[in-house]
């Protein structure tokens, strides 16, 4: 396990993850040069990566290669920047700022959009499919693991839930399944998908990370939530306030910002409690856990 501090080492890692991504995706000036020029704008030079961030640190769980968690945490990350081209459509959420710049339809227009959100979610795949990430039934848990989460009984649905929710009030179980479906698939996935490129987890192990994993996908939308009614755009780098002035369910509506933030500090507090079996090894994870939840962007 790396011994750098964190902060070194998350940069380190956040750099390992946006070279992958450049090496990874079509160059720009390849044929179709404006696709892929829009492509690698939505997906590069911006962004915390906090999926491969998780990757590589479930990774250190089973002695997975540093090459092998750059596949899987850009393939995560791919799928999240899809997602975000498409939440900022006008049809979805109409936003026109993201990560500090015009959102990609601004930047482009809507139909080279709507084509890099098709292109990302795909080529995630391709990479899942494509590179060498150990046995064949492991490689195809992958792929299929990564599906689900970004399907209709993960991310897209999650999507669809909160486009029907906007105006109406959601009980806290309801708003909790939205956001395991539209944030926590994801990010349950990156750490899945990190473990399962090294060696095989025993299954109270497993368990404990999947718990995990879950507890920080939901840790990760109610501080997003408390963000967006504390944060300014400038530090946040998309529109401040827009869920409550889209009247959408959030955890802040629903509890109250000072509940809200006891309940992330529980949530971390469970997070952290799953990773005891792991002992020194959940090091990393511990620490995103903690990152997450005080994170300030």
């Amino acid at each position: 396990m790396s011994t750098l501090p964190f902060t070194e080492w998350m940069a380190v890692t956040q750099d390992r993850a946006e070279t992958a991504l450049g090496r990874f995706l079509p160059s720009g000036d390849s044929i179709p040069a404006r696709l892929h020029e829009a492509m690698r704008y939505a997906t590069l030079g911006g962004g915390k990566r906090v999926r491969p961030l998780l990757a590589h640190a479930a990774g250190e769980l089973t002695g997975a290669t540093p090459e092998a968690l750059d596949v899987v945490g850009c393939a995560v990350e791919m799928i999240h920047a899809y997602s975000l081209v498409h939440d900022d459509l006008p049809c979805m959420d109409d936003d026109v700022l993201r990560r500090g710049r015009p959102t990609c339809h601004v930047e482009f227009d809507e139909a080279t959009a709507l084509l890099v959100g098709d292109s990302l979610q795909t080529m995630a795949f391709e990479l899942l499919a494509s590179q060498p990430l150990g046995e064949p039934k492991q490689q195809l848990e992958m792929i299929a693991l990564l599906a689900h989460a970004s399907g209709s009984r993960g991310m897209a649905g999650g999507q669809a839930i909160d486009l029907a929710s906007v105006g109406k009030p959601l009980t806290q179980p309801e708003l909790e399944l939205m956001h395991a479906l539209k944030t926590g698939a994801l990010i349950r996935a990156a750490v899945l998908l990190g473990a399962l490129a090294g060696q095989p987890l025993s299954t109270d192990e497993r368990s404990n990370l999947d718990r995990f994993a879950k507890r920080a996908g939901l840790l990760f939308q109610v501080v997003d939530d408390i963000l967006d009614c504390t944060a300014s755009t400038a530090t946040l780098g998309k529109t401040a306030g827009k869920d409550e002035a889209a009247d959408k369910p959030t955890y802040v509506a629903l509890l109250g910002l000072e509940k809200a933030r006891a309940y992330a500090d529980e949530l971390r507090a469970d997070a952290r409690d799953a990773l005891a079996i792991f002992g020194d090894r959940a090091t990393r994870l511990n620490q995103l856990a903690d990152f997450i939840c005080h994170r300030q962007f």
